[in-house]
């Protein structure tokens, strides 16, 4: 269960009781409000006494601190002012919501000396506050002492600065946003027996709610489309496949749609190139993609942005069974090209050239974005910090680099060339699912790039950032919510009217 807080701003407070935050570049002095707060200059004897010099991130904690209406100051750094970015300000709202989590009340003062404060500072502070108090813990049945002392009930949070009026208005969109990136972890968060292709598919038609319109394409309706690269994925597990098709009209009526697909194996064995055991548990989180891609429909549609957009899921279990794909099996995917299966655990591929396919025969987006905890691969070249990124179009892949700077969901450009390319291709069909041991991230990217024809195209290898990514300020989730505010900020950059 998420910790919970009712967030507002304000110019001025009145201290009684509670926790005080106030927020210190190394390079200045302490936040306004430090004369309300700490009337006693405690604060200025701690740090000389615990030699404070307000490092990023870093804290300093006083308890019953002498003369102050508060019942406990902390101190946040920020290291140097004019070294801040707006992910800095959402790392200090998240170690702000890790002291603040068990407390009735706080009240912020974020508006330090030396540091211009403007609305979208603020709101993103509070993004921070929001997005580090997301937790899973849905199937626990016994509560933390910090959720004991919470009884349930919100920490009221008051967040002062001469912002207040702006901030409140942009904190709005802040919360959607996350909204939609804790929407995203709840989905890779849950257990794969709660979660199946159908169930997913259910919590992709709740969106309706924010006016999105979803469709749900069954077994037999994709099988009249001819996706057969999808179904072969499918046929092994007993539970059936589902297409989602998310489609939000915010934008003029008649201007193509922005895309996105993801793809939504719900859980990988590997198929009959079973995966070993040890760690298979963690192949729940094989739809961070389309978890990523119902996320961002959340917050496209809940602030009412202004911009057509499609986001296109393909749902599907891969099991080892008497019905299962065998290595060497031919499938003939919508595109009418032939796969040969080498291997039945590089399957994701096979989803999303059937999704991109109908996404871009149908819609004729302006772009389309597939995101996929695609290969292993590129977890060993680029580790969690950054995201693969493959692209047929410069302006594109520039946008989504510029993105990712700005949200600090990074992603770093990948090869592609025609040496690559022919790795795919095969004796006996048109390509086959994968070209060998090396280069794997890019000859999957290769093999997806054969479906999307002329469209401007980026594929995200989110393998090593969907899931199981290093914990810091903002996140404590296993399921990072990754790609949700990466292009929730490409869109609102260059997309909208």
């Amino acid at each position: 269960m998420a910790a919970k807080f009712d967030i507002s701003f304000s110019k001025s407070a009145k201290i009684s009781g509670g926790l005080s935050i106030l927020l210190k570049a190394s390079d200045a002095d302490l936040a306004a409000g430090a004369g309300i707060a700490d009337p006693a200059s405690v604060i200025a004897r701690a740090m000389k006494i615990a030699k404070f010099s307000a490092k990023p991130v870093s804290t300093l904690d006083i308890v019953a601190p002498e003369g102050s209406p508060a019942e406990r100051l902390i101190v946040i750094g920020l290291g140097k002012a004019e070294e801040l970015t707006a992910h800095d300000w959402l790392k200090a709202g998240g170690t702000a919501a890790s002291k603040i989590k068990s407390v009735e009340k706080a009240t912020i003062f974020i508006d330090a000396p030396g540091v211009d404060i403007d609305a979208k500072i603020a709101a993103d502070f509070a993004l921070g506050i929001l997005l580090r108090g997301y937790s899973f813990d849905t199937y626990k049945t016994k509560k933390t002492d910090d959720e004991d002392k919470a009884n349930g009930k919100a920490t009221k949070v008051t967040i002062i600065t001469a912002a207040a009026a702006g901030a409140t208005k942009a904190f709005a969109d802040s919360e959607v946003v996350a909204d939609g990136v804790n929407l995203a972890r709840d989905l890779v968060n849950e257990p794969p027996n709660v979660l199946g292709p159908v169930e997913f598919a259910a919590k992709a038609k709740q969106l309706e709610k924010l006016g999105v319109e979803v469709e749900i394409l069954t077994e037999r309706e994709m099988k009249r489309l001819g996706m057969g690269a999808l179904l072969g994925v499918a046929q092994g597990s007993a539970r059936p496949p589902r297409l989602a098709i998310m489609q939000w009209k915010g934008g003029k009526a008649k201007e193509r749609p922005v895309a996105f697909v993801g793809k939504g194996v719900v859980f990988d064995t590997g198929g009959i190139s079973i995966k070993p055991a040890a760690g298979m548990e963690d192949m729940k989180g094989d739809m961070g993609g389309a978890a990523a891609v119902t996320g961002l429909m959340h917050v496209l549609a809940a602030r009412k942005a202004a911009v057509n957009a499609v986001g296109i899921i393909g749902l599907v279990e891969n099991m080892p069974d008497g019905n299962a794909q065998r290595p060497g099996d031919i499938v003939t995917s919508m595109s009418g090209q032939t796969v040969e299966v080498i291997n039945t655990d590089a399957e994701g591929r096979l989803v999303l050239c059937d999704a991109l396919w109908y996404c871009n025969d149908r819609f004729k987006p302006q772009f389309m974005i597939n995101l996929a905890t695609l290969t292993g691969a590129v977890v060993v070249a680029l580790g969690s910090v950054h995201a693969g990124l493959f692209s047929n179009d410069d302006a594109l892949a520039s946008r989504l680099t510029e993105a990712g700077l700005s949200t600090s969901e990074k992603v770093w450009r990948m090869p592609l060339g025609k040496e690559y390319d022919k790795m795919i291709d095969s004796k006996f069909a048109d390509m086959k699912n994968t070209g060998g041991r090396y280069a794997g991230s890019i000859t999957a990217a290769h093999f997806l790039k054969r479906f999307v024809q002329d469209t401007p195209w980026a594929h995200l290898d989110i393998a090593g950032t969907a899931m199981g990514s290093p914990l810091d300020e903002i996140n404590q989730s296993w399921g990072s919510g990754f790609g949700v505010r990466l292009l929730d900020r490409l869109v609102r950059d260059h997309y909208e009217a």
